[in-house]
């Protein structure tokens, strides 16, 4: 970011768990934070929240796979606020936390990861371009560690987050020059969608938190929000191309 005033950011697919987090954190230092969902009221609702955390508040509701969509979003953000700083893409399929082997992967559901994960990045980051050149403004993409360790029985999960890192690589060395910055973040946070994983894979919250040696999960504004916010902000502003890890050291390095 430029550091003109305070910054304005977006959050997609931020109306609860781990995106609701990283608005909290944002909010926190009195930022300007739009919740994008498809959602209207559930964002509304966290809005309402990063108002009441010290930051203001604003919803949008957009559909991240559909290109009028998050092209309306865009200019919404922009015309009201009047410029955008930062742009987190959290949002994910609702099949996320669905676990089944590889060749039990539906394309259907295969089809929705693509639409919410891929596309939608895609979409948001063609549609915000512009806007975050004119600020030197940076985004942030929400993917996994699934994305270069991979996970069994997530199969659709892990490579629609392995494409994002890749495009983040792209979009690093591409967007560069304008002195945009493009970095990952790839969490594992406690949130609703983990909760869900750990149902449907019964043998899989023991296998996840057999291997924190923090020994927890991470708070989705206190661990996971604060390290998106770093990313956004400033003082990460020699930083770019990178995937940073928040896992309480369950993934080693790579």
């Amino acid at each position: 970011m430029s550091g003109r005033g305070t910054p304005t950011v977006v959050v997609t697919g931020a109306s609860g768990g781990i995106g609701r987090g990283v608005a909290l954190a944002c909010a926190a230092h009195g930022w300007e934070v739009w919740v994008a969902a498809r959602r209207g009221p559930a964002a509304a609702a966290v809005a309402d929240e990063v108002t009441a955390a010290g930051g203001t508040g604003r919803s949008v509701v957009c559909d991240v796979g559909d290109e009028a969509s998050v092209t309306a979003a865009v200019e919404e953000v922009v015309s009201t606020s009047g410029s955008l700083d930062g742009l987190v893409h959290n949002a994910t399929s609702g099949w996320s936390s669905h676990a089944g082997p590889a060749t039990e992967t539906t394309p259907d559901r295969l089809e929705d990861h693509v639409a919410v994960a891929t596309r939608g990045l895609y979409l948001w980051a063609r549609a915000a371009r512009p806007h975050l050149v004119a600020t030197r403004g940076s985004l942030v993409v929400m993917t996994s560690e699934a994305a270069f360790e991979g996970k069994r029985l997530l199969t659709a999960y892990a490579m629609v987050k392995a494409q994002q890192r890749a495009m983040v690589a792209v979009l690093a060395r591409e967007w560069g020059p304008d002195g945009v910055r493009v970095n990952a973040v790839a969490p594992l946070g406690a949130s609703p969608a983990m909760a869900r994983a750990f149902v449907s894979d019964p043998a899989m919250e023991a296998r996840v938190m057999g291997r924190i040696p923090l020994g927890r999960l991470g708070d989705a504004t206190d661990d996971i929000g604060v390290a998106v916010r770093f990313l956004l902000g400033a003082d990460a502003r020699f930083v770019t191309g990178q995937t940073l890890v928040v896992d309480g050291g369950s993934c080693p390095a790579w």
